[in-house]
């Protein structure tokens, strides 16, 4: 009969483990003793661990410390774990130790078993063809590998989902500026009706807020590719042989695609985490933007007939279960809740970064997981928001005309002419006795019809 379950054994001691896993007994001490939350480790930085691993078996090769069926192995597994093969063994809560190094030690372990299986067809628990800690984790820590993948991972989504979504959302303002360059409305500031501008010069600041979001990224993202890989334990390399860290750095480039750099101080990006507070200040940045532009949004389309409806965003949905026929601004809503818990996420990246007391930041689970989250978000909701909203509106050119000629603050093209104090009092006139500028300032006796027609051109 079948056993269901195998030992595993760690410095600890012996630890049972269910045969349908990779895992050995480090990781099963962890799900045993951390079950918090149901917040798994992000995949993202098990992909990227993979990743180093890989990097690392070959420049361990390469230096003569590994052997090559070894690398092979290792390199092998990695690409399995990387194209998601084996998810199901990576259960780890984020709420575990702060070093990341039971997530760190999940990853040995699925490989070193996955190994035992491709050599044996069985995992044997004495004996492994390669050892967790002395093949797979060979010139490594966790204290130098678990920052180097959420660096790996954040800079990935950035890179290749948050930026390119801001983008194409620079792409569809372009598309409405152009649109919109010859519509001419009130302003508003303080809420209040203001100077007149044109519905697409309104537009143009949400574009240059999305422009100043990527350079503010971009920025940010070399400071988070300075990658501390062999650092070891602290940061001065400690068992890695001569050269390590640039070789791996090549392997990864060379995974990654991504010009990531060596920390040019490792005890820096090991002790403290500044470079993903900067990040995570950055996508903060751009969630304070898109919360602006959203809200402009749907106050510009509220309404349809009571509000000031200048503008109407498409219906995607209906928007009530007892008010027939009523639209919501959903992807507003969407959006603007997006930004506020990556706006909260920020603070808890802000309070985990100041925790890097001595030699290790301690705090790197929740550091990577509240980052990756605040990336991966912000892209996904600025795809949907410029898709299923922006691109879809239109001006309402009769409300807008309404607004414009009803505004009391066209007046103040009368400054130059007539001063701030005349023209202050035809607006006041106006508005107490319900009359147009024009028939307020003929009443008054401070302009004629012709006069004001004149100025007002």
């Amino acid at each position: 009969m079948q056993t269901i379950y195998r030992i595993e054994k760690d410095t600890l001691g012996n630890v049972e483990v269910s045969n349908k896993y990779y895992w050995g007994a480090q990781t099963q001490r962890s799900f045993q003793n951390f079950k918090i939350g149901n917040q798994r480790m992000p995949m993202e930085i098990i992909y990227s661990l993979a990743l180093a691993k890989n990097a690392a078996a070959q420049a361990n090769f390469e230096l003569g410390v590994l052997d090559e069926e070894k690398k092979d192995l290792i390199v092998s597994i990695c690409e399995e774990i990387i194209q998601g093969k084996l998810d199901e063994h990576f259960p780890l809560s984020v709420w575990q130790t702060g070093s990341g190094t039971q997530t760190n030690m999940n990853v040995n372990e699925v490989i070193s078993n996955r190994a035992e299986m491709i050599k044996k067809g069985k995992i044997e628990t004495d004996h492994k063809y390669l050892s967790a800690n002395d093949d797979v984790n060979k010139s490594q820590s966790t204290n130098d590998m678990f920052p180097t993948a959420i660096r790996i991972a954040a800079t990935t989504i950035i890179m290749g989902q948050t930026i390119p979504a801001i983008c194409e959302l620079m792409v569809t303002l372009d598309k409405k500026i152009e649109q919109f360059k010859n519509i001419k409305k009130i302003g508003r500031t303080h809420l209040m009706d203001a100077t007149p501008l044109t519905l697409g010069d309104e537009f143009s600041g949400y574009r240059s807020q999305m422009e100043h979001c990527v350079m503010t990224l971009v920025n940010a993202l070399t400071h988070l590719k300075e990658l501390p890989i062999g650092g070891t334990a602290v940061g001065n390399g400690l068992n890695t042989p001569q050269g390590f860290d640039q070789l791996a750095l090549h392997y990864i480039q060379k995974l990654s695609n991504i010009d990531f750099t060596n920390a040019p101080n490792k005890f820096e990006a090991m002790a403290s985490h500044d470079s993903m507070v900067e990040t995570s200040g950055a996508l903060k940045r751009l969630a304070v933007s898109m919360m602006k532009i959203a809200n402009d949004i749907r106050l510009l389309s509220s309404g349809p007939r009571c509000g000031i409806g200048e503008i109407t965003i498409p219906a995607n949905e209906p928007g009530s279960s007892i008010m027939p026929g009523k639209v919501n601004p959903t992807q507003c809503e969407a959006m603007t809740m997006v930004c506020c818990q990556v706006i909260g996420n920020d603070v808890a990246i802000t309070t985990g970064g100041m925790q890097g007391q001595l030699d290790l930041n301690v705090f790197m689970p929740l550091i990577g997981f509240n980052l990756i989250q605040s990336a991966q978000l912000l892209a996904d909701a600025i795809n949907s928001f410029n898709i299923h909203c922006i691109a879809g509106i239109e001006p309402d050119l009769e409300v807008i005309q309404k607004h414009l000629k009803n505004s009391l603050m066209l007046v103040t093209k009368l400054n130059p002419h007539i001063g701030y104090y005349k023209a202050a009092e035809i607006a006041q006139y106006a508005h107490k006795n319900k009359l147009t500028l024009k028939e307020a300032a003929v009443e008054l006796q401070i302009l004629t019809v012709e006069k004001f027609d004149q100025l007002m051109k």
